[in-house]
């Protein structure tokens, strides 16, 4: 049932109390708005990130397909209550019709295309004006980028191309602002929480919007997003299990499965040589050309042919060359690379893992072995949990602005953490680390061991029993998996386990301030300006290949505290005509960065890295090696802008933004006044450079659009 905030009622029942008290409500009364038309065309050939529905599917748009068509009518409703406040409704009726489903077309509450968009009251009590309602409230004004303005949450459905008043989400609020002496002003906030609109963010993925970053796709893209790969590994998993129980390793069925290879690693098994000695025709590859089972082949042909093919025609757990489990490039088994040093898939990212641990992430129903399972569920704060804060603002006889500003919030950007869990009763399940034990006929998981990070080996070739293999439990002791490594036989819990990907958010304490001033060179009008905030208890993603490597999923792709420090210089130049120049300088300082170096080997001698570091949330993918974030990220941006034409109808606006490692995004945009009532606009947005970056990323995602409005009165 949806629950409406307790702010939300409170400022409802303020909107309505003067309603219903004054007759003038609906007397002077004035409407007005417009009508209009967005479309957007794609420049480039290509694949956008998430587009693909399988590892070999090279779908993609074509230049000048159409991106978006959306319509809109705006109405604006102004009225007065009495002769000390007013009230204001601001109605957008929008839909896209090219929106990839649902949530990005028509109507959905708290986006950019929230048909209710604002409503709120002005009004005063002594020296103290409020506006109570559904409103935007502006804190920075840096151009292209959000730093000081953290009031309301922002739709990044394009990106940063969107004008900031229309990709700000309204939402509830009690503003309050008073004046403090000559010259200052005193402004308090409570507000209800809400997240930033992020594409593909959510259990559906939103396959093929033009704006997904690879870091969403790493969480719930159809090929690379860990809520697909982590079942297909499961049920690639399971079809090894059930290999090892019917003998298909070299010919000696195995009655506890895949248990008694905890000494071999996904490296032991792949980089060696395999032939039909060692397994079966029937695991190898019947039917290739060329196929010779007296003639070893590479094991990663192997692990490939029973990753998409299972063991059988038909078997449910083949992944058939969808998720990114091995690097395919054809759909011959052979068509795949395999290199631990240079990862590109699931199972090269993680060479040290035992096939022991393929045992925990499966079950045994009595005819077969099933894989685990992955949900993405969300876990956001009650919206009654309000914002709070202020900013106070002065202006000094000097020509000096400046503001100090406070906001105790809960982040706008959701956090993702990933934990097991049993199936059926939901419980949290405890990860262990074990290492080996010699037994007849192999090496078993020896569960009274359980090593911590440190003590997992760097070089997976010295010890085959100091090798960790994963095992889940519960609360009451008992394992997961198709068979007990308690026992070595049939796991009498079958519950199965299933990964959760959580998403919340967490409380931020973010204090900073801003400053303008206004001078001249010369003759030149000059404003020097710059933005200032720290942010505590903000969140980072940790990447611990470590961990990773050894398969212990859920422990190394990790969210953690961080603290940050952010500023932005600015300054804007009046030269020519009106011509309006601004140049700004952009950092972000990570102060709780993450950077141990490490490196691994594995059982067949490959050195591989396996740091520990803080990864860029927006680019880190298992194509670019799980992109390493940065600890200084600086930002660098010009801004054009002028008038032109007769009365100065028409304006240009140029934005070019040049980000650390290399990426590039220029919007150009252009708007001109035919009549009273029409205004045209077009805009190009074009992005480039290097392919994990921000802005590089999207590349494909360069478009060129053209608007027409109508406004009436």
């Amino acid at each position: 049932m949806y629950k409406r905030s307790t702010l939300h009622l409170a400022v409802l029942a303020a909107l309505s109390l003067p309603a219903a008290a004054s007759a003038s409500f609906f007397e002077d009364i004035e409407v007005n708005g417009f009508l209009k038309n967005e479309t957007a065309f794609f420049l480039k050939d290509g694949q956008k990130t998430g587009e693909a529905k399988t590892m070999l599917d090279d779908r993609h748009a074509s230049a000048g397909e159409v991106m978006k068509f959306e319509n809109s009518a705006r109405f604006f409703v102004n009225g007065l209550l009495g002769e000390e406040s007013s009230w204001h409704l601001d109605f957008n009726l929008i839909c896209d019709s090219e929106g990839v489903n649902s949530d990005w077309q028509c109507h959905k509450n708290y986006t950019q295309n929230d048909w209710f968009r604002e409503a709120y009251i002005d009004t005063s009590m002594g020296d103290i004006s409020f506006r109570l309602g559904k409103q935007q409230v502006v804190w920075g004004s840096a151009d292209g980028i959000k730093l000081l303005d953290i009031i309301n949450p922002t739709d990044f459905r394009e990106m940063a191309q969107n004008a900031m008043e229309d990709s700000r989400i309204p939402i509830w609020m009690v503003n309050a602002e008073m004046n403090v002496g000559d010259s200052g002003n005193l402004q308090f906030i409570v507000s209800e929480n809400r997240k930033n609109v992020i594409p593909g963010l959510n259990d559906d993925g939103d396959q093929g919007h033009p704006f997904i970053m690879k870091g969403v796709d790493s969480i719930t893209g159809e090929v690379n997003g860990f809520l697909h790969v982590t079942p297909a590994l499961a049920g690639v998993a399971a079809s090894f299990n059930a290999a090892a129980f019917g003998g298909m390793f070299g010919g000696v069925p195995s009655p506890a499965g895949l248990l008694p290879f905890a000494g071999m690693t996904v490296e032991g098994f792949a980089g060696i040589q395999v032939d039909a000695v060692t397994m079966p025709g029937a695991i190898l590859l019947p039917g290739m050309p060329g196929y010779n089972p007296a003639v070893a082949m590479p094991g990663y042909y192997a692990l490939n042919n029973i990753a998409q093919n299972g063991l059988a025609a038909g078997d449910p757990n083949a992944n058939n060359n969808v998720t990114n489990l091995m690097s395919v490039y054809g759909p011959q088994v052979t068509q795949v690379n395999w290199n631990p040093a240079a990862p590109q898939s699931a199972f090269e990212y993680m060479p040290n893992a035992t096939f022991a641990t393929f045992n925990t992430f499966n079950t045994f129903n009595g005819a077969s072995f099933v894989g685990a399972t992955a949900v993405y569920e969300e876990d956001n704060p009650d919206t009654y949990e309000p914002n709070a804060g202020f900013r106070y603002r002065m202006s000094l006889e000097n020509g000096l602005n400046f503001s100090v500003n406070y906001f105790y919030h809960y982040s706008a950007n959701p956090e993702i953490n990933m934990s097991w869990h049993d199936a059926v009763t939901g419980e949290k399940l405890t990860v262990q680390r074990a290492t080996g034990v010699a037994v007849p006929g192999g090496i078993m998981p020896d569960i009274s061991t359980n090593i911590s990070v440190n003590q997992v080996p760097l070089d997976a070739s010295a010890n085959p029993l100091a090798n960790p293999t994963i095992l889940l439990r519960n609360a009451a002791g008992q394992y997961y998996g198709a068979f007990d490594p308690a026992t070595g036989a049939f796991n009498a819990n079958q519950n199965g386990v299933v990964m959760v990907m959580e998403e919340s958010r967490s409380r931020v304490s973010s204090i900073g301030g801003s400053f303008d001033y206004g001078t001249q060179w010369g003759e030149v009008p000059v404003v020097i300006r710059g933005e200032f905030l720290y942010d505590h208890n903000e969140k980072q993603p940790v990447v611990d290949k470590l961990l990773l490597g050894i398969g212990d999923l859920t422990n190394a792709l990790v969210m953690e505290d961080m603290d940050r420090f952010s500023y932005v210089l600015g300054v804007d130049i009046t030269v020519m005509t009106n011509l309006l120049i601004s140049g700004q300088f952009i950092q972000m300082i990570n102060l709780d960065y993450v950077d141990d170096e490490r490196t691994c080997t594995t059982q067949t001698g490959i050195r591989f890295d396996c740091s520990r570091y803080t990864a860029d949330f927006s680019t880190v993918h298992m194509t670019n090696g799980l992109n390493q974030g940065w600890e200084y990220k600086e930002f660098y941006s010009l801004f054009l802008s002028k008038p032109f034409g007769e009365s100065q109808l028409g304006r240009w606006n140029n934005i070019v933004m040049y980000e650390d490692g290399g990426g590039w995004w220029d919007r150009f945009d252009v708007e001109y006044s035919f009549t009273d009532e029409w205004i045209g606009s077009a805009e190009i947005n074009l992005y480039w450079g290097d392919e994990d970056t921000t802005f590089g990323q999207f590349e494909e995602s360069s478009n060129i659009q053209v608007g027409i409005k109508y406004i009436w009165e």
